[in-house]
């Protein structure tokens, strides 16, 4: 399938009735300082270069982020501090992520989540990470220059690796362990897979996850891809 007819099919789920309620109150109520803005509060694509060698997998959207702008990591901090480090590899045009239309175009770089819904205090259940697998799956059989993946988060590095397992009949032995830097090589002509600590508040603001971390990441991935070159 093509992008544009993953991206509906992805708009319009509705598998998981929890998070579709809970999306669409929390586009009715608002947060106050967004109180005069038109709510997304539908499932959210992926975003970036079809023509991407790396690709990011996060969570999921954010409350007021994503399920409020309609694109992966814009409108909250996270967003600009992934961008920030994206930026200063040569993965983004610009270092921040206010808005889906702020002009900021990836390049070489594809953005997912785990899950398409927001999910209540950010925790998705067991069963709704599995149903929103067929979307990861389509989503990145449209995306078939990718090489390198890198993980935020350990959510997003075991929905990958079930992805792998699930469309190509590979589990790695041992199995990677998610950690902050990692890197796992899983062979058959799969993405390498690089691990990083999630960008939210509770990483970036207790110093769990600092700038130079972030931008480390980013500058393996961009070294395995000019590797690759």
């Amino acid at each position: 399938m093509s992008l544009a007819t993953v991206r509906a099919a992805i708009v319009a789920c509705n598998d998981c009735p929890r998070l579709r309620r809970y999306c669409a109150v929390i586009a009715r109520e608002k947060k106050a300082a967004h109180r005069d803005e038109t709510y997304w509060g539908r499932p959210v694509p992926g975003f970036g270069d079809p023509d991407a060698r790396l690709l990011l997998v996060g969570l999921a959207p954010a409350a007021h982020g994503a399920n409020r702008t309609g694109r992966v990591f814009t409108g909250d901090g996270s967003g600009d501090f992934l961008l920030s480090a994206m930026h200063a590899a040569g993965f983004a045009s610009i270092p921040t992520s206010r808005s889906a239309d702020d002009g900021l175009i990836l390049r070489d770089a594809y953005i997912l989540a785990a899950v398409r819904c927001a999910p209540p205090d950010n925790k998705p259940t067991p069963g709704e990470i599995a149903r929103c697998r067929r979307h990861l799956a389509a989503e990145i059989a449209a995306l078939p220059r990718v090489r390198v993946v890198v993980a935020l988060g350990k959510i997003g590095h075991d929905a990958f690796l079930a992805h792998v397992a699930e469309t190509h009949g590979t589990r790695p032995r041992p199995r990677p362990a998610f950690a902050h830097g990692s890197e796992a090589r899983l062979g058959g002509g799969l993405p390498i897979l690089l691990g990083c600590y999630h960008p939210s508040r509770q990483n970036t603001n207790t110093g769990k996850l600092t700038p130079p971390m972030m931008r480390a990441v980013f500058q393996r991935a961009r070294a395995l891809l000019n590797g690759l070159d």
